[in-house]
């Protein structure tokens, strides 16, 4: 069989992406297919399930994938259009022996990919570049799988409702004409409480603002409809249902660490001593917080599959990433599930005195910068901050090495580390006072000149 050579950008740390027509399209999504049928058939596996998202390209791209799955002799299920989390949890549902989400993520619309499981593992690293191996050497079992469509949405709503133990909020929901867009409209129908969805229609241009809810400027429609309705809460979605934003009643927005430390509240009641897993990004408000309520704070590297292992490695029962990774395995499966996650958020409000707005006031103030992200070349940007570590180790400096820098001072902490998804550096800096943040990004902006890097504009 023809082997076939991936584009240099698209076989990434988490998933396989890129731009469709240019970097990625259906000879890769068939090629993929075929690479993993022959890896699911060599480990033992008889079937997977596959679902896509709303952009206008994943339907063709999901019918290539499939073609190639079934000329291993691997069956499919096809659980169709839904969001990503629905395709993760068919995997459990159905026991099958592997899962592959055609999806762009948060990505604008001309990009698509495909996030994977092997078994009900997520696949990264090592084995997303051992498909490319298999694919460019053409080294495909062969065979002649069935295709059998599966309709699993009812399922998986009656599965959402189970853990449902909130009160008579008024909710703006906004999935952002992502992949969620269904779930969320037909989940409402049957929550307790008052209940306003905009940008429900799945429509893969994202014609009313681009579906990442960790960029403010994408909450504003949001904060709109919050003030508009009176409402208590607002919940944003991203492209293909996997991550979560949230807005008080006063359109304040409750970032990924503070939702966190809002679900550490109500878990470790249950769970006292847990461990509560957050990526290098977070507040050291969570960690300290999770640590008051008597649970085990886990700081570790940023990135979904990761933190999936690490959950796995530790039986923590919750964790969760700066950018709205939220991953439950308390009651339910390990995976990053935001519409899942909203209905755990909404049960801690509802059990620690039902006002988000109070509950974000209850937490420690913290002056911090954004998630900041400036450009540095694929091999640089790794470099760039070794250079860094080196010279803050011969320095004595006090620092976490889990994920690139993380240095501690009295002022508070500031953060280098390589994006493991873009050609990009990633920054963030956090202090309890004005002059001790201008003091860290100060020294921030003086570790990246040291190597030649010109810090971004707003740092």
């Amino acid at each position: 069989m023809t082997s076939h050579q991936f584009h240099s950008t698209v076989l990434r740390e988490y998933d396989v992406r890129g731009i469709v027509g240019d970097t990625v399209g259906e000879a890769d999504a068939l090629a993929l297919g075929r690479a993993i049928g022959t890896t699911v058939r060599r480990n033992g596996g008889k079937y997977i399930c596959v679902g896509y998202d709303g952009r206008l390209s994943s339907p063709s791209l999901s019918e290539s994938l499939v073609e190639g799955v079934l000329s291993t002799g691997i069956d499919v299920r096809l659980v169709g259009l839904g969001p990503t989390p629905m395709l993760y949890y068919s995997v459990f549902e159905l026991d099958a022996d592997g899962g592959v989400m055609i999806t762009g993520s948060h990505n604008p619309p001309d990009y698509n990919g495909f996030k994977i499981m092997m078994g009900k593992k997520p696949c990264f690293g090592e084995a997303i570049q051992n498909l490319g191996k298999i694919a460019a050497a053409g080294d495909y079992e062969t065979g002649s799988g069935e295709l059998q469509q599966i309709d699993i949405f009812d399922r998986y709503l009656d599965r959402l409702m189970r853990d449902v133990d909130f009160g008579d909020f008024k909710i703006v929901w906004d999935p952002a004409n992502g992949a969620a867009g269904d779930v969320i409209a037909a989940l409402v129908k049957m929550l307790p409480g008052d209940h306003i969805v905009i940008n429900a229609e799945i429509d893969g241009t994202f014609p009313n603002h681009h579906a990442d809810p960790t960029v403010e400027a994408n909450l504003e429609q949001l904060k709109d409809a919050v003030a508009e309705h009176g409402a208590d809460i607002g919940l944003s979605f991203d492209g293909d249902g996997d991550r979560i934003g949230a807005i008080d009643r006063a359109g304040r927005v409750v970032w990924g660490d503070q939702m966190l430390a809002i679900m550490a509240g109500d878990l470790l009641k249950e769970l006292p001593g847990a461990p509560i897993i957050a990526d290098v990004k977070a507040s050291q408000v969570l960690f300290d917080r999770i640590e008051e309520l008597g649970g085990t704070p886990v700081m570790w590297k940023t990135g979904h599959s990761l933190i999936k292992e690490k959950m796995v490695e530790l039986e923590a029962p919750l964790a969760g990433e700066m950018s709205g990774h939220i991953f439950y395995k308390h009651k339910f499966y390990g995976h990053d599930d935001a519409v899942y996650a909203g209905i755990r958020f909404l049960n801690a409000i509802t059990a620690q005195g039902g006002d988000l707005h109070a509950l974000k006031d209850g937490l420690p103030a913290a002056l911090n910068t954004p998630e900041l992200r400036f450009d540095c070349d694929e091999v640089r940007k790794f470099e760039v901050v070794e250079e860094v570590k080196g010279r803050l180790e011969t320095s004595g400096a006090n620092m976490s090495t889990i994920d690139g820098v993380r240095v501690l001072t009295e002022d508070g902490w500031w953060l280098l580390r390589a994006s493991n998804t873009q050609a990009v550096l990633v920054a963030r800096c956090e202090s309890g006072t004005e002059a001790g943040l201008a003091r860290l990004k100060s020294a921030l902006v003086d570790a990246l000149a040291q190597s030649g890097v010109e810090a971004p504009a707003d740092l």
